[in-house]
């Protein structure tokens, strides 16, 4: 197709063909690389767990003007959905955009994507299972993502933990200059890569990373994640060796919890939207 650029001459592409041809997404705002496609409308359903788990990861204090969730669409597994760059607790439905898996807008429509989105595209790439993904920076974790102590699990409530949560350490991948934030699908690889199989990661010097089938399973795992942090901690300072769930302790507790989130989910969405 030819559009006139204003000079008179129907074979001419002037600036503003160009920008039009731009917003209209048929030329990339990178250049020369189409814009992906979209995978159309979500379910509200979902969108609707997504805002909500993003208040209430804020309210339960594992996120504060920092962090995000993230789902995989519904209608297509090589989409996923995060807010645009902004407080978790300040999202609303209008403000989750969608991104292909090497964490490209689909249409940005002048938002702002968060820098460490491709933690979310990277992970989704490694590990199919995953349908949502929560980062966070919560206070209690961090300790143990710089120290050589093992977050382990305490509890049944925290069984997801397995044996062994792995660390990142972004000095392996980006050298020893980084400002910590994964900011390209080369450091989020390598990310995905030390979380492996596991349901959490920690990153040293950073936070942390859970996933899981769900929204509501990973909201709970990362609240759960925190938690367990505080309470490994005081038995720490208590001065003896805590006992944590064994490897068939922690299978079978995670089998049985996985079926009950939606408990704490109600009561955490209750009330995030009460404080609201």
């Amino acid at each position: 197709m030819m559009l006139p650029c204003g000079c008179g001459l129907p074979h001419c592409f002037g600036r503003r063909a160009l920008i039009a041809m731009t917003i209209a997404g048929a030329i990339a705002p990178s250049g020369g690389k189409a814009a992906p496609a979209s995978a159309g409308p979500a379910d509200p359903t979902l969108i609707d767990d997504l805002v909500v788990g993003n208040h209430i990861l804020f309210d339960q204090g594992v996120v504060d003007g920092f962090g995000h969730i993230s789902a995989r669409h519904d209608k297509d597994p090589a989409r996923y959905l995060l807010a645009r760059s902004m407080a978790p607790a300040l999202v609303t439905a209008n403000d989750i955009m969608e991104f292909d898996l090497d964490s490209t807008p689909v249409d940005p429509r002048g938002r702002t994507p968060y820098l460490e989105r491709f933690i979310h595209g990277a992970i989704y790439q490694a590990r199919p299972d995953v349908q949502a993904i929560v980062h966070s920076h919560s206070p209690s974790v961090i300790p143990f993502a710089n120290t050589k102590i093992a977050l382990r699990p305490m509890n049944h409530i925290a069984s997801f933990l397995g044996t062994d949560t792995p660390v990142f350490e972004i000095r392996t991948t980006g050298g020893d200059a980084t400002d910590m934030l994964i900011r390209n699908n080369a450091l989020g690889k390598a990310l995905a890569t030390t979380l492996g199989p596991q349901a959490v990661a920690l990153m040293r010097g950073h936070g942390s990373v859970a996933v899981g089938q769900s929204v509501k399973l990973v909201v709970f795992r990362a609240v759960y994640t925190e938690v367990n942090a505080r309470i490994e901690a005081e038995a720490l300072s208590m001065g003896g060796k805590p006992e944590f769930l064994n490897a068939k302790e922690a299978a079978a507790a995670t089998q049985t919890n996985e079926h009950l989130v939606g408990r704490p989910w109600e009561l955490w969405k209750r009330h995030a939207e009460q404080n609201r």
